[in-house]
């Protein structure tokens, strides 16, 4: 089903809200375009019309499932398998949660129940899995996964004229309304936890922080590979605490003349602290911070010392001004940075965990023809991959499914069996990044510096 065809069930529903028929075949379509969130709501609301529905119980399973609500999945088709005719679509989902709770051979006699009762579910990588296709079962087991929701990317939505005062050019056309919340984003809950102890609730509570001596703002750098969420994890910073936010890059402060780009810095930080509460962000901060002792020449000198005074606030007050910065290479950051008051909370972004994994290809599918995809079983086969990397499989697996519809002129949809293929092709982007961390934890880790690499590493 196409999303033109979703759009025309959904005028048709505004004119007859209480036609069954029509509003399970949005839901099951809106399953087809992996737009589970929205495919829960229409079951739910059909299932209110008509409660003994198995067929909507069952659609209803597959959305939890899909979604890795599986508490919620199992609730439903452990009802459904006890009757004396069970849906095959039930007992292929209750399959997948027998093997993702390691129970094999009830697993087993769960899908061959299905399959004989529906061949056309049938499903080339599940039976791999459990042994009874080619190929040697593998057994999962996994913990309920916590119900989280990933983003990728944010809209940008600019302020209105009357919002930015005259004369702040650079503000206008660089400051956002962050539109996402943590709550967006999967896993990184020591990294959450630190961002909210430094900078979240001193702005919150500061009442609170100001009795000890603490005020609003400061500097968090953020380090690891690319790809995993650092830039993402900055602007749901600014969303927790409705903040402007302004993302900074290389080229909004370098200027080939003399003097041009110390003026546009402390220009940045002026128009951030005129309009606090601000999350300044700047990416791939090690462009502007690099090791004074590496340059040969003092204009480059000139502009981290300018940026140090700016991030102490020597001539003017910080107060509410939240700078955030990322780089793939902390090792050729200035130690001046890392001094209190600047950047005195390093925080280490690690490749996305296997929840984490799973929900970004939830997102990353949105919206494209699929068939029943085992993002939990895709995510354990993607160990230290970025986000990035997990978009590059999908995209590859995208382009081998258009390149069969341009020589067929028939499309299907992407399945597992397509996803563990692309799998298969792409290398993690980040495996060179910890080849040379690795060395730098080692060889180079003195006042600890790098130990956060060491225990991810293990080393």
């Amino acid at each position: 089903m196409s999303e033109e065809h979703v759009r025309s069930l959904r005028e048709a529903i505004k004119i007859s809200p209480d036609n069954l028929p029509l509003r399970m075949l949005l839901a099951e379509g809106l399953c087809g375009l992996g737009k589970y969130e929205d495919a829960e709501k229409e079951y739910t609301v059909a299932l209110a019309m008509e409660p003994g529905n198995e067929k909507l119980q069952a659609g209803l399973a597959n959305a939890f499932y899909q979604l890795g609500k599986y508490s919620h999945a199992l609730v439903i088709v452990e009802d459904l398998v006890k009757r004396s005719q069970p849906p095959a679509r039930a007992l292929l989902i209750y399959a997948r949660l027998l093997l993702n709770d390691g129970k094999l051979e009830k697993a087993r006699q769960r899908y061959r129940e299905a399959i004989a009762s529906d061949s056309s579910l049938i499903d080339e990588s599940f039976a791999e899995r459990l042994g009874t296709g080619t190929g040697e079962p593998t057994v999962e087991k996994s913990s309920s996964v916590p119900e989280q929701r990933v983003r990728i990317g944010a809209e940008r939505e600019d302020f209105d004229d009357d919002d930015v005062p005259e004369g702040a050019e650079f503000f206008e056309e660089n400051a956002e309304k962050s539109t996402i919340s943590f709550a967006e984003i999967g896993g990184m809950d020591e990294v959450k936890e630190q961002i909210r102890m430094k900078i979240i609730h001193p702005l919150k509570n500061p009442e609170i922080f100001k009795a000890y001596g603490k005020k609003t703002g400061g500097g968090i750098l953020m380090y690891g590979p690319p790809g995993c969420g650092k830039t993402h994890l900055a602007r749901a910073t600014a969303g927790e605490i409705k903040a402007r936010f302004i993302a900074v890059g290389i080229n909004d402060v370098l200027d080939m003349w003399l003097g041009n780009s110390e003026r546009n810095l402390h220009e940045l930080f002026e128009q951030a602290r005129r309009h606090t509460p601000c999350v300044v962000f700047f990416d791939e901060v090690d462009a502007l911070a690099a090791s004074r002792s590496d340059m040969r020449h003092s204009g480059a000198r000139h502009i981290i010392n300018q940026f140090l005074m700016e991030l102490d606030g020597v001539k003017s007050s910080n107060e509410g001004v939240l700078i955030l910065a990322a780089t793939n290479a902390p090792w050729h950051l200035d130690s001046a940075f890392r001094r209190p008051g600047r950047f005195d909370r390093v925080i280490f972004v690690p490749p996305p965990d296997q929840s984490a994994r799973a929900a970004i290809l939830r997102i990353l599918v949105k919206g494209k023809p699929i068939e029943n995809l085992d993002f939990q079983h895709i995510a354990s086969k993607t160990e230290k991959f970025s986000g990035a990397d997990l978009m590059g499989v999908v995209d590859m697996a995208v382009e081998r499914k258009l390149e069969h519809a341009l020589k067929t002129g028939k499309s299907q949809p992407i399945t597992t069996k397509d996803l563990e293929q692309s799998v298969k092709a792409v290398r993690p982007s980040t495996a060179e990044w910890f080849a040379t961390a690795r060395n730098y934890a080692l060889y180079s880790n003195q006042g600890g510096a790098y130990d956060d690499i060491v225990k991810y590493l293990k080393l």
